[in-house]
Formats: C-alpha cells, sequence, structure tokens
C-alpha cells in the first residue's frame, strides 16, 4: 500500500524541502520506488535541492490542464531510477491548483509509487491546505526554537482535524552545545510542548547548506556526517524498523549538564 506523506511545519526555513530531498532520496536509496512533490506553487525550491532544475520541461499545472500527460511531467533522477518529481509552477499563484486536483495528481502517483512525499510550503494557506489534502500521515519538521514549535503546535491541531492522525515530529538543526548552555530547547523540551513521537533528530549542519547548493542531496555524498545518518535512521523508522536515536552528546557532557542544572535548583 502507497504511503503519502506530506512534510509541513508552519513556519518557513526551518527545512522542510530539504528534509524532503534527502528522505526520498534516502527512501529510494533502499529500493523503494519514491515520487516527490513539490506543493510550493510559485515559489518551488525542491528541485534546486535535487540538481534537477534543468530537466523540467512540464509541471504539475500542465498535467492539470492536460497539456502533457503526468509521465511526461516527472522529472527522473539519474542517479537514482527510484526516485522521480514532481515539480510546481515557478509562474503560478498557490491558489492554481485546488485540493481536489491535488488530490487526483497524488492518486494517480499513488497507483505506481511505494511512497508520495509532499513538500508543504510555508504557513497555513491554500498551498498548505493543497498539500495536506491527499495526504494520509505527516511529518512535522521543526527547529527546537519557539517561535517555530508554537507554529508547528498550530499545524497539528489543523491536520488532525483534516482526519491525519498518524503525525511524527522531526527536530532539525538541533545544536548539542548550545543545549547544554541552556541556549536552545532541548529534544524533550520540544517533544513535551508537542506531544507527538518523535521520529528524528537531525543535528545542524554546515555541510547541508553546500549540499543543497550543489544540488546534491547530503545523503548522497560519499564523506559520512552524523545528519546523513539522521535522515536514514528516519527513512528505517518509516519502514517500521527500531532504530535508536543518536547520541549527539558524549557520555561526560550529560553527566555534567545534569550536575549543573541539580546545582543550579539548589542555588535557586
Amino acid at each position: 500500500m502507497t504511503r503519502i506523506i506530506v512534510t509541513t511545519s508552519g513556519k518557513g526555513g526551518v527545512g522542510k524541502t530539504t528534509v524532503s530531498a534527502n528522505l526520498g532520496m534516502t527512501l529510494a536509496k533502499m529500493g523503494r520506488q519514491v515520487a516527490l512533490v513539490d506543493a510550493d506553487f510559485g515559489l518551488r525550491n525542491l528541485d534546486l535541492l535535487l540538481g534537477l532544475e534543468n530537466r523540467i520541461v512540464y509541471t504539475a499545472v500542465e498535467v492539470l490542464a492536460r497539456e502533457c500527460r503526468l509521465e511526461q511531467a516527472l522529472v527522473k533522477d539519474k542517479r537514482q531510477p527510484n526516485l522521480v518529481l514532481l515539480p510546481a509552477a515557478q509562474n503560478r499563484s498557490k491558489d492554481a491548483v485546488t485540493p481536489d486536483q491535488m488530490k487526483l495528481l497524488v492518486n494517480a502517483l499513488a497507483q505506481k509509487y511505494q511512497y508520495v512525499l509532499i513538500d508543504s510550503p510555508a504557513g497555513i494557506e491554500m498551498g498548505f491546505k493543497n498539500a495536506i489534502a491527499p495526504a494520509k500521515e505527516a511529518l512535522i519538521v521543526t527547529t527546537p526554537e519557539i517561535a517555530s514549535v508554537r507554529d508547528a503546535d498550530r499545524v497539528v491541531g489543523l491536520l488532525e482535524a483534516q482526519g491525519i492522525k498518524r503525525i511524527h515530529l522531526i527536530i532539525n538543526r538541533i545544536r548539542p552545545a548550545m543545549v547544554r548552555a541552556n541556549d536552545m530547547m532541548s529534544v524533550q523540551d520540544v517533544q513535551e510542548l508537542l506531544a507527538i513521537p518523535l521520529i528524528g533528530v537531525i543535528p545542524d549542519d554546515e555541510r547541508v547548506i553546500v549540499s543543497t547548493n550543489r544540488g546534491e542531496p547530503l545523503v548522497l555524498s560519499e564523506t559520512p556526517s552524523l545528519a546523513a545518518t539522521a535522515f536514514d535512521n528516519i527513512a528505517r523508522r518509516l519502514e517500521g524498523e527500531t532504530v535508536e536515536f543518536l547520541e549527539l552528546d558524549s557520555p561526560q557532557d550529560n553527566i555534567f549538564t545534569r550536575l549543573r542544572r541539580l546545582l543550579w535548583t539548589k542555588i535557586v
């Protein structure tokens, strides 16, 4: 049965598209047939992160207008034959497509692909409504910042109202040193505020920026990194495997943090 998953957050700039690109590529590397759908009409970026921008001929809008067949609009990735991209139209507004039309597109993809990953635009307006309309599951991406977490909480409520009950949390750009210094919310803090199951924690990594600019998903890099491992682990958890979360702190740091908090509590 096809898994139709929307990647969303509410707030912009938290890494939704990065997650979509790397997760889609990881699942494809695992042998799954994956279709990535860019639902950000007017401001598409998923093609850039995948390095497929020069290969786009048709978009979802042309498919809906019956100017081309769905297969003609799908951009195949040469590096990973199991992955295709359905690009959004860059010269159209977000209301160029309706939720019902998105359902038609995604249901057509679901006939052939095992995973359909929908990259949602920022905000909770028409673009968001289009992206979640066909989804059966959702990945909430947030950074450990209060504004991002608050927006994510709002989106969780909207997803549940839409009937999407299978919702998982991805915490992006975590910085262990800042968490230890109490300058950043911890994974536990975010979990307690959102109260949805955690499926992945991705450490902040400057190589993500490099890979984005090159149009080369981080998971394709030959140089190992914690962020790439985190994406791999998320994909494995989606597949039903039990995978331990990355230990981003050393044991000494954890002990030090606990002692410092204990002393601080006594002082206060």
